[in-house]
């Protein structure tokens, strides 16, 4: 594989090759396809998908977070991804300082990594692992009693005199930790709830899912996303969500298992999801679907992301 067909397989599967996301069936293929996007790119650059740009289908000239607000094509783009929220094909974390999209059959694994392990337990003020300013626990607070709720009528029934930007703090605080998500936007803006709440399920997935395992997985996803990639640029993403040490030894136990391969592209050196290899006689392994033609030069998903993509139940690993 060269340089340039991996972009090619980048571009196709991130939508940006003309080949844009317009409905809502689009839509959900696409966030279960690449498991994770960015909405807006973001700086400095991310390698990873962006859902404007699959809704634009390019990769030029995409609005950032701070542009969005006068660009119609980030705002229609923004109405589609509310409508996966809503619907729960989709989640909203915030990472690398933005809206952060999880698909729905990968967000337990995320939740095990960013999330809170007692969701339902209100964090102290202090002593605690995760330790959250006044104002933030008692937006938690509020939010729990009134949710899902607008920043308008928190901001309200808080304090008159709370400004919008503390508000904004406390509301990232408990968002980062997974405490709270977004989970729709009406005529006073975005409505929060507790993430408990709004996804029980999901949560208690997550909670049930070893930090190394979900960590595993989500490196899988990723490499499945973008192709390929030189490790440091594993490490630099997953980096924003986990220790480094623990991503590395994610990388070691994958490629001990032989999920993992490398990839020489000119003189780089790459990590690649290792293709499924067929049984003997030409048939493929028990347990995993009919795929595609050996002709494809798409990369095929591992038998273990074909279980992730069934549902987070359908494989223990540690």
């Amino acid at each position: 594989m060269t340089e340039r067909e991996i972009q090619e397989q980048r571009r196709r599967k991130w939508r940006v090759a003309g080949n844009p996301v317009r409905t809502l069936e689009d839509a959900r293929e696409f966030i279960e396809s690449v498991g994770l996007c960015l909405l807006y790119p973001v700086k400095p650059p991310v390698l990873a998908p962006t859902f404007v740009g699959a809704y634009v289908g390019s990769e030029s000239g995409l609005p950032t977070l701070r542009q969005a607000f006068a660009d119609a094509r980030a705002r229609e783009a923004s109405e589609l991804m509310v409508r996966l929220l809503r619907e729960r094909a989709a989640y909203e974390a915030h990472l690398f300082g933005d809206s952060f999209l999880v698909a729905a059959s990968v967000f337990p694994y995320y939740y095990a990594v960013a999330g809170d392990r007692n969701p339902r337990q209100v964090p102290k003020k202090s002593g605690h692992a995760e330790t959250y300013s006044p104002l933030a626990l008692d937006v938690l607070e509020m939010i729990r009693n009134e949710g899902p709720i607008s920043k308008k009528r928190l901001q309200e029934k808080l304090s008159g005199d709370l400004s919008e930007a503390a508000l904004d703090r406390g509301l990232v605080e408990l968002w980062t930790h997974l405490r709270i998500t977004r989970v729709d936007c009406t005529g006073e803006g975005a409505l929060w709830d507790v993430l408990y709440r709004w996804s029980p399920e999901a949560v208690k997935e997550g909670i049930q899912l070893s930090v190394g395992e979900a960590l595993s997985a989500l490196l899988s996803k990723y490499l499945e996303c973008v192709i390929a990639a030189e490790p440091q640029e594993v490490e630099d993403f997953f980096s924003n969500l986990a220790p480094r040490s623990k991503v590395k030894e994610a990388i070691n136990a994958l490629q001990a298992g032989r999920e993992l391969n490398f990839l020489h592209v000119g003189n780089r050196t790459l990590l690649h999801v290792t293709p499924p290899r067929l049984a003997a006689g030409g048939t493929r392994a028990r347990g995993e679907g009919p795929g595609p033609s050996s002709a494809s030069s798409e990369p095929q998903p591992t038998s273990s992301t074909r279980a992730r993509q069934e549902g987070p139940r359908a494989r223990r690993h540690g």
